[in-house]
């Protein structure tokens, strides 16, 4: 390992599946080492994860990049939003995390929304209208589907608070990933106490946001890790606000990220609030705002196409006039919580290939509707688009989001951008930075650029159109389960 020119610092993604460690050199953003440790998530109706295999994936991944790990100044945790962890007294989970792609709480969702002023009044209030994958739901669910087990709870957690905690032993989260919960005010940047009381949940639950640029805390004693102990600890943020910082995103820059699940975001000066729903009025880790659209179908529900169908991910094929809406877990944008995947326009010379088309079509139609509304007016909509996540390597992809949106596209060289984000939100921490402005020293966001083509206007509109006569059949989906 060769000589690093400033102070190490370490960027941890707890992501659904796993785990991925960076130890970066905090003055050239080079990647000194990595280390990555698998998750499990269980199947069924919910979707599930023991949040002590996050902190043993951590573990694992940090030993995977021996010295330099007990070297690192700094260490910051991004992690999957919304996800549920509830402890007891003993700093023990209760029971599974509850993971942002479980909807069990579509019909806590909607109650929730009618029965506290409606769509309107919490776009105002908190940013966004929540759906079944918002932290506020699923405790709704919780204190009614498993009411002694949310009596037993000391603390609530989201995933990178979890880990952050038990890094520093105090309870902390930060702005970014509060306003993904349902219960913080993105006016006032507190907890709303109205929405806490009206689904029974005690602030005192919660942990205390930390401010921007402040220290969360400092290692402490009592782990098997290779940190020294007092290495300061970052605030950490949400996995997606961790990407923005990352790529040093500039206000109306857009991203479209192509992982699990698929979203599409930018920074803006202005806060946020959607009464459709459609964005999520979420804050970034900085101060400023990252309206947010996602959606539940991305990379895995377009591969498990491809496997049914015997065939490689980039083996796709032009032509025909099949729709394919890849809904295979629900889906929330639109919001379809209940719905399943959707066939249309089948032919006897339809191929495998177009098919297969067909389900990067319908994936990245969800995601390129949301984008004008993810955008301030005033955005220069020749911006190219940053293309990112584990699908951005994908001809396919590439290929499928250039010709919908008709935008320029371009793909940074830099992978990994939400344990980058983290690493450079530790490194702001050491010099007192501005955490995006540490990524874009380190240059981040530098990749190729394809060149805008003309919008496949046509396929756009056949698929928005069997999205709309097909609605009322997606919406009754577990009706016919």
């Amino acid at each position: 390992m060769s000589a690093a020119e400033g102070p190490l610092v370490v960027g941890v993604d707890s992501s659904t599946q796993s785990t991925k460690v960076l130890v970066v050199d905090a003055a050239t953003g080079r990647v000194v080492t990595s280390g990555q440790a698998p998750h499990t998530v269980s199947g069924g109706a919910g979707r599930e994860s023991d949040p002590r295999q996050w902190w043993d994936a951590l573990g694992a991944a940090l030993h995977q990049c021996g010295e330099a790990a007990r070297e690192a100044a700094a260490v910051s945790v991004a992690g999957q939003q919304h996800g549920l962890v509830t402890l007891d007294a003993q700093g023990d989970p209760v029971r599974p995390a509850l993971l942002w792609n479980d909807v069990r709480s579509a019909p806590q969702a909607r109650r929730l929304v009618a029965e506290l002023g409606g769509a309107k009044t919490w776009a105002e209030r908190t940013g966004s209208v929540p759906g079944a994958s918002f932290t506020v739901t699923k405790w709704a669910w919780l204190a009614e589907n498993e009411p002694e087990a949310a009596r037993s709870v000391a603390a609530v957690r989201l995933p990178h608070d979890y880990l952050t905690e038990r890094l520093t032993g105090q309870g902390t989260t930060d702005r970014g990933d509060a306003s993904g919960t349902g219960w913080w005010a993105s006016a006032s940047g507190t907890y709303d106490e109205d929405i806490l009381s009206g689904v029974g949940l005690d602030p005192a639950l919660l942990p205390r946001v930390v401010r921007p640029g402040e220290v969360a805390g400092t290692v402490r004693d009592g782990h098997d890790l290779p940190f020294t102990r007092g290495t300061l600890v970052a605030p950490g943020t949400g996995d997606n606000a961790a990407a923005a910082l990352g790529l040093g995103l500039r206000p109306g820059t857009p991203v479209l990220s192509l992982g699990t699940s698929g979203t599409v975001y930018a920074v803006s000066e202005h806060r946020p609030a959607d009464p459709s729903g459609t964005v999520a009025g979420f804050a970034d880790a900085r101060g400023d705002w990252l309206p947010l659209a996602c959606t539940l179908n991305c990379t895995l529900a377009v591969d498990r196409v491809a496997a049914l169908l015997g065939r490689d991910r980039e083996d796709v094929e032009p032509g025909g006039t099949v729709t394919l809406l890849p809904y295979l877990d629900g889906e929330r944008t639109p919001n379809l919580p209940d719905a399943s995947g959707l066939l249309h326009g089948l032919r006897h010379d339809t191929t495998a290939g177009q098919l297969l088309q067909a389900a990067y079509d319908g994936a990245v139609h969800s995601l390129l509707g949301a984008l004008d509304l993810v955008l301030d007016q005033d955005a220069d909509r020749t911006t190219p688009l940053l293309l990112i996540g584990g699908g951005a390597r994908g001809t396919a992809w590439q290929q499928t989001v250039r010709r919908l949106s008709g935008r320029p596209v371009q793909v940074p060289r830099a992978g990994e951008l939400v344990a980058l984000g983290a690493a450079a939100q530790a490194a702001g921490l050491l010099t007192g930075e501005d955490p995006a402005a540490v990524a874009r020293r380190w240059g981040t966001a530098d990749g190729p650029v394809l060149e805008a083509g003309e919008r496949d206007e046509a396929t756009l509109t056949r698929i928005s159109g069997v999205l709309s006569d097909a609605a009322p059949l997606l919406e009754r989906g577990a009706e016919t389960r």
